[in-house]
């Protein structure tokens, strides 16, 4: 049994997991400092409203305070924001930079018949058997 488990451990599933987890406690502290210290005293300056959670409304004698819904919204669109412009969006286009590389060569070719995709040596397609030219 400890041998199963020494080889869970190295496999790699177990190692990339705890790293992905590390990784995002991590990035959490930077995408809430990010909303919590910059984005939100700026939206509270242009709101002139600090602090949403005070909001509250009376009905039939039962006081309703929809204003920590409305910090609680405010905040996921924030921290949704930070993650997509500061993330993903500069990934994205790290990614297409590295891939605007040489087009590889073409390993396959279309059947003119049955316009399927077939290797680019074949002589005959393989769904409708036509021969292929060359």
């Amino acid at each position: 049994m400890l041998k199963e488990f020494k080889q869970f451990l190295v496999r790699g599933n177990a190692i990339d997991l705890a790293v992905g987890v590390v990784i995002g406690a991590a990035f959490t502290a930077v995408v809430n400092a990010l909303v919590g210290d910059l984005l939100t005293p700026f939206i509270a300056a242009v709101a002139q409203v600090p602090d949403f959670s005070g909001l509250s409304f009376v009905l039939n004698g039962v006081a309703i305070t929809y204003g920590k819904v409305l910090n609680a919204v405010i905040s996921f669109v924030l921290v949704a924001a930070a993650i997509f412009f500061f993330v993903v969006k500069p990934m994205n286009v790290l990614i297409a930079r590295t891939r605007r590389g040489k087009p590889l060569d073409p390993t396959t070719k279309k059947c003119r018949e049955c316009l399927s995709e077939i290797p680019i040596a074949a002589k005959r397609c393989a769904y409708c058997t036509q021969i292929v030219a060359q």
